[in-house]
């Protein structure tokens, strides 16, 4: 199949974590496989199996982007695609009057987020052959919201590159990674990977750290994420409240990391506090680096956790009970090593890229007969 991947993101989240472990994935199965992205985008180093020539840089202003809309059909057209799947709601639009220029292709949205649509994007969805949910959660916002024919409604599970996460935890070196960041051995390692934002809750982690510093002593926490707001106000109620806490010898901040599975498996427990997630892609990270996760009871990460089996879940906006379950996990670490091993096993049956691709190569055949 020849198949046009579109995504006018500019940083690299879980939705285009998903683009590039698919695109790579189908052009591992023989598919010739295109993408449309936003000059300088970081999916560009992502996109490693995709041939340069492959990749195209358009402006992707908004969904009403006339120039960028013209400029997809022609690339369709020129390129005999089959198949065009949009990831975000503002390309959407794009996407699908380039499917109406190129009454052969198909079009396929994938929705990655539990944000309602507006009038314009239910219109989109209409011409859609699949839409593609990355949980139930997000699928049954779909129905809720009734933007399409349930039977036009599919879920594939968010995957990862499970083996690459196995193979980080097998090299992993603590004393190096320890070294490295000039942390102190031994010590106990608490983290959180998240785009700074308050829908993350951050604010909850570092009210929970408080708390676990009164009562542990040696514990250090690792917050990984970027602010994309404007002004850069996240950042500062983040850096604000380290200091209100008094956690700046306790908290390491660092924007963002080339190698994430290292700092998963430096962890002793991974932590998500998310007010509202759709799936939690950096959960399943964590798991499947064989790391104890503790993580807030949110639509998505219901569809991952097994509650005191591969996890903890805890209560949203609740940085008390936050704290005590990753202190009953530093606290013991029998249990700590069983949830980790059974997490990783989990999702190693459950969230391999291989599975997500072979699943959405099904929905594109179906969708071409």
């Amino acid at each position: 199949m020849r198949i046009l991947q579109i995504s006018s993101a500019q940083s690299l989240g879980g939705g285009e974590r998903h683009l590039a472990d698919l695109a790579n994935g189908l052009v591992d199965r023989g598919h010739e496989v295109f993408v449309a992205l936003r000059q300088h985008s970081a999916l560009n180093d992502e996109l490693s199996k995709v041939a340069k020539e492959n990749i195209t840089a358009l402006p992707l202003r908004n969904s009403l982007d006339v120039s960028s809309a013209r400029a997809l059909a022609s690339l369709v057209r020129k390129n005999d695609i089959q198949i065009i799947q949009a990831h975000m709601a503002r390309d959407y639009p794009l996407a699908a009057y380039a499917a109406r220029r190129n009454p052969v292709s198909r079009l396929i949205l994938t929705r990655h987020v539990l944000f309602p649509l507006n009038r314009l994007h239910r219109l989109t969805f209409s011409g859609a052959s699949r839409i593609i949910a990355v949980s139930q959660a997000v699928a049954t916002q779909l129905r809720a919201d009734k933007v399409a024919p349930p039977e036009k409604i599919s879920v594939v599970l968010n995957g990862v590159d499970t083996r690459r996460f196995a193979r980080a935890r097998e090299q992993f070196n603590r004393q190096e990674f320890l070294k490295t960041w000039k942390l102190p051995e031994p010590g106990w390692l608490v983290g959180t990977v998240g785009e700074l934002t308050p829908l993350k809750g951050h604010q909850d982690f570092l009210r929970a750290a408080a708390q676990i510093s009164k009562d542990i002593a040696g514990c250090n926490f690792i917050i990984a994420g970027i602010d994309h707001s404007p002004d850069g106000k996240n950042e500062t109620q983040v850096e604000k409240l380290i200091d209100e806490l008094d956690l700046r010898k306790q908290v390491r901040r660092v924007k963002w990391l080339d190698d994430l599975a290292q700092l998963y498996c430096a962890l002793d427990v991974f932590v998500s506090a998310s007010h509202t997630e759709s799936f939690g892609l950096a959960i399943v990270e964590a798991m499947a680096s064989r790391t104890a996760v503790v993580v807030t009871e949110t639509e998505g990460a219901r569809e991952i956790i097994r509650d005191g089996e591969t996890g903890l879940l805890t209560q949203i906006s609740d940085p008390n009970e936050l704290a005590v379950a990753i202190q009953s996990l530093l606290n013991d670490e029998a249990t700590r090593l069983r949830i980790a091993a059974a997490a990783q096993r989990d999702v190693a049956e459950k969230f391999s890229v291989e599975r997500m691709v072979d699943e959405t190569e099904k929905i594109y055949q179906a969708s071409l007969k």
